[in-house]
Order: structure tokens, then sequence, then C-alpha cells
């Protein structure tokens, strides 16, 4: 930095940046802490909510909800699949496409996951106003196309 441009770290954009790292991290911890009873990590959890939500995705559906590579999902599934809780069936038209499943298994053991995050959620964000969390949702929904299109850009 030059001798003429002040240092970010009182900047309001900078603090509001570092906060949301930190709070990403400190629930990333407390989320993987939370889920381990179940054997479970943050991106296991990742990968059964949208199969519960959307059963049959493919691979590369999956990663592009999952705002990841097909190559980070293809590390995954086959821990899940292993355990029982996936399942990979062919697709009845296109018998070239393989649709992912929960199994029953899994489905329960999603829903299990589900209610450790919903109660870690609700414990760290119930002191804030609801109002507060609708325009933090807001904020951060907006950044991620602009965060998308900057990566794309380098």
């Amino acid at each position: 930095m030059s001798e003429n441009q002040s240092l970010p770290f009182d900047h309001p954009r900078f603090r509001s940046w570092i906060a949301v790292g930190r709070a990403c991290q400190s629930m990333q911890a407390a989320l993987t802490k939370a889920l381990a009873p179940l054997g479970l990590k943050p991106q296991h959890l990742d990968v059964m909510v949208n199969l519960y939500r959307f059963e049959g995705l493919t691979q590369q559906e999956l990663a592009r909800k999952l705002l990841v590579g097909r190559s980070n999902v293809s590390m995954t599934l086959p821990q899940l699949e292993k355990r029982g809780l996936i399942e990979r069936q062919g697709d009845a038209v296109d018998r070239r496409v393989l649709r992912l499943k929960l199994t029953p298994s899994g489905r329960r053991t999603a829903e299990q996951a589900m209610a450790i995050q919903t109660a870690l959620i609700e414990a760290v964000l119930s002191p804030a106003p609801m109002e507060h969390c609708t325009i933090v949702a807001e904020t951060m929904e907006a950044m991620v196309p602009r965060l998308q299109a900057f990566e794309k850009s380098l």
C-alpha cells in the first residue's frame, strides 16, 4: 500500500468481511463437533441435505448446487455410499446418467443431522432479531453472484 492509502482494518466493509469469515469458520468448527456423533462432516451434510431436498440429482447437478467442482463431490460420495447412506441409480430415460438418492438409512441420518444443524443455528442466532437475520441473509445472498463473477474474471 502506498502512503496515501489508508489501511483497511477499520473500514466497515473490511470489518464485515472479516466478521463473516470468522463466523463461518466458527460455525463450521461447531458443526463439525456437533455432527461427529453421527460420523458425519459438514460436507457430508451438504450432500445429504441436497439429496433430501432434490432427490435424483446427478453428480454434476449436485456439484453445481454445492458450488464446488465435480471432483470434490466425487471424493465425498464413495464415503456416503460405503456407509449405505446414498446410492446411485440409473436414469429411466438415459442409461448413461446416474441419479443420486438417499437410502432409507441415509434419510433418517440426514433428518438427525438437519436437527443438529437447526438446533445449532437456533442457539447461535436466537438472540438476533429476525429483521437482522433477514438483512444478513439478503446481503450474503447478493454477495454470492458478485463473488462468482469476480472468480470467473481471474
